[in-house]
């Protein structure tokens, strides 16, 4: 199991997987906005998305976590 968590600060724009998706390493799982900067965040393991915990508009704190990937 994966646990994929906010690096900084951020918003939520976008979600591009969902819940029970098999996904490659290096997918890109969701884009973040940070000072209008796009922030792509990408899987370090291939797997199965068992556990995702934002949604669009999210403002995320430094440590929350993201996606779960098994």
């Amino acid at each position: 199991m994966t646990e994929i968590r906010a690096e900084m600060v951020a918003n939520v724009w976008q979600v591009l997987v969902e819940e029970g998706e098999a996904i490659a390493a290096g997918a890109q799982l969701l884009v973040l906005e940070s000072m209008k900067m796009e922030i792509p965040v990408e899987s370090p393991v291939s797997g199965t998305v068992t556990g995702l915990h934002v949604v669009p508009g999210q403002v995320l704190a430094e440590g929350d976590l993201i996606v779960v990937v098994e």
